[in-house]
């Protein structure tokens, strides 16, 4: 279980495929923190370390987190947004994440708004009963809330100091990235279609 509020980043140093998995080597100053089996949020997806060596690690995506995940997409030079577990004795700055993408969306449009950026974004219509004016939504493991929300697309407001710290720098009109929409309305949502 993740909060969506990022930690560090990483740089993809390599990639390759092993079958139908990607196995992914990761620099970032929290290798030296990191155990084997120990879990992180990768761009908003929870992926298991598999291997550490100095400031570098491994991970391993399965062909299910490739399909509805930007994973996939790394590259060797790419920016990866890193979360560790949230530790349950502490405060919750995000909210609840389990770093279990639901689906991807793509970027349509990023306006500077003099000290802050405004993304709007398109995502699948099957999952607007998951999506609220004014509610959160992890997005490449980042949590904001979003605003102007309509079947497909939301708007999300991002400061300077998120800007800066994460890859939401580098996400321009066209780019992929990861959805997982809050868990508190999955439940909602599925508990209303049960008693229907």
């Amino acid at each position: 279980m993740f909060t969506g509020i990022i930690e560090a980043s990483g740089e993809v140093i390599a990639t390759s495929m092993e079958g139908s998995n990607m196995e992914i080597t990761i620099r970032s100053s929290l290798a030296p923190e990191l155990k084997v089996d120990q879990s992180i949020s990768h761009n908003g997806v929870c992926l298991t370390v598999t291997e550490i060596r100095h400031d570098t690690y491994s991970i391993t995506a399965v062909a299910e987190t490739l399909q509805k995940s930007n994973i996939g997409l790394l590259a060797p030079g790419h920016k990866v947004n890193l979360e560790r577990a949230m530790v349950f004795n502490g405060r919750i700055d995000g909210h609840l994440v389990q770093g279990h993408v639901d689906s991807t969306g793509e970027c349509i449009s990023c306006t500077p708004m003099d000290g802050s950026w405004e993304y709007r974004f398109r995502y699948p219509a099957q999952f607007a009963a998951l999506i609220v004016e004014k509610g959160s939504i992890c997005l490449n493991g980042i949590s904001l809330t979003v605003f102007n929300v309509t079947d497909t697309e939301f708007t999300v407001a991002v400061i300077p100091y998120t800007y800066e710290f994460t890859n939401i720098s580098s996400v321009l009109p066209g780019s992929t990235i990861n959805l997982e929409f809050d868990i508190l309305g999955k439940y909602v949502a599925r508990q209303l279609s049960v008693k229907s």
